[in-house]
């Protein structure tokens, strides 16, 4: 795992991610009552967390994976383009990044959730 105290949860977005946080999108807020309180395999969640200067929707340090929620805006070209640095900078830290579309998240729960379980080594 990766401790560079200054590439996690900077101070200066404290008051952004706060705000993301309390403005969930739907989607984000679905999700989250399935990922929290250690709910898959497990494994802890955070949401709105900071990584660099991106803050990612839900993150499970301990395995180094990013679960992303996708709207409608991140078909446009530019978004596309834009999300595409963001991962790479992500892999780049070792990170794994999956992306989900908002609709999926109501239409087959049970499907995002297994392939986030998937991502994560069999327990013994």
């Amino acid at each position: 795992m990766i401790s560079d105290k200054h590439l996690f949860n900077r101070k200066e977005l404290g008051k952004y991610r706060a705000s993301l946080r309390k403005n969930l999108t739907s989607a984000e807020a679905s999700l989250w009552n399935l990922l929290k309180h250690r709910q898959v395999s497990g494994y802890k969640f955070r949401r709105q967390h900071s990584i660099g200067n991106y803050i990612v929707d839900f993150c499970c340090s301990q395995e180094m994976l990013i679960v992303e929620l996708d709207g409608n805006i991140h078909g446009e070209h530019l978004q596309i383009a834009k999300d595409e640095l963001r991962d790479n900078y992500l892999k780049k830290l070792g990170f794994t990044v999956l992306r989900f579309e908002n609709k999926l998240v109501f239409q087959d729960p049970e499907f995002v959730i297994n392939e986030i379980r998937k991502c994560f080594p069999e327990k013994q």
